[in-house]
């Protein structure tokens, strides 16, 4: 598995990127190889024990690809690599009911984690892996992580928070401080917060992602993003994202509360990163 997945936090994910992508191809070409001749096994002189080592062998690449897929936190999209490979293995491969998740089969394990809880989420994603606590935990760990760095840009602040969390829950993990239940309550309820984007102790008037943003990078100040969010409304024109002038007028409002230039361009990152505004 670390062959194609970093363990831990920092970007090594990229690093490693080729290699999965090389291996998913690879999948998809023993796939339509198989698919050419699978209902013509016995006809090419293939024995009923090498038959069944091929199937043995190709539900185990399978097992692999999907095994990898979960722990770098890829939503992979099978026609992104081969273009029929969906078909061939919806018309050649039948999946274990273990593995089915109905509507839910796309969705991202963060999600998955969120509908159906924790334990239900792992043994529908990972199927025969799900008894491998260092893989539950490793594709937990990388699944996290991706999305913290994917959102960072839309609240820093709070996402940088969430980072230290996960950095202490899997400190706490190698060092055999907590036990495995725990480190799984943990990590759900990290889940929890970070498809929320938020905690249970957010005040309520903090009711939109971009306030919620806007108060995490202002100190925690819940009357000031109150009042920032109100200006950025005012003052916003239609497609005023990447307009000098347009984004000037936003600026211009901005500096009217926070009295910083500086504060003004932070704060204005955060500002056009929120798809509300």
């Amino acid at each position: 598995m670390r062959h194609f997945v970093a363990s831990e936090l920092p970007d090594v994910q990229c690093d490693k990127e080729p290699l999965r992508v090389a291996y998913y191809k690879t999948v998809a070409e023993l796939m339509r190889a198989y698919a050419a001749i699978a209902n013509e096994l016995s006809q090419a002189g293939y024995s009923a024990k090498e038959v069944r080592a091929l199937i043995e062998q190709r539900d185990r690449a399978l097992d692999w690809r999907q095994l990898i897929r979960l722990a770098a936190g890829e939503n992979l999209d099978l026609k992104d690599y081969e273009a029929d490979m969906r078909f061939l293995i919806d018309a050649y491969i039948v999946a274990e009911e273990s593995r089915k998740i109905s509507a839910f089969d796309d969705l991202p394990l963060l999600q998955l984690i969120e509908k159906l809880g924790l334990q239900t989420a792992i043994e529908q994603s990972l199927g025969k892996g799900a008894n491998n606590k260092e893989a539950i935990a490793e594709t937990i760990e990388n699944n996290v992580g991706r999305t913290i760095r994917s959102e960072n840009a839309n609240d820093p602040a709070f996402y940088d928070r969430m980072s230290q969390v996960l950095e202490d829950i899997i400190r706490l993990r190698k060092q055999n401080a907590i036990t495995y239940d725990q480190y799984l309550q943990r990590v759900a309820e990290l889940a929890r917060r970070l498809i929320a984007k938020t905690d249970d102790t957010t005040p309520k008037e903090l009711n939109t992602d971009g306030k919620r943003a806007l108060c995490s990078n202002l100190n925690g100040d819940v009357q000031l993003a109150l009042r920032v969010d109100g200006a950025v409304r005012q003052a916003r024109p239609d497609g005023w994202r990447g307009v000098q002038a347009k984004e000037n007028l936003i600026k211009a409002a901005l500096l009217d509360e926070l009295r910083d230039h500086a504060e003004v361009e932070r704060i204005f990152a955060v500002v056009f990163a929120q798809s509300e505004y």
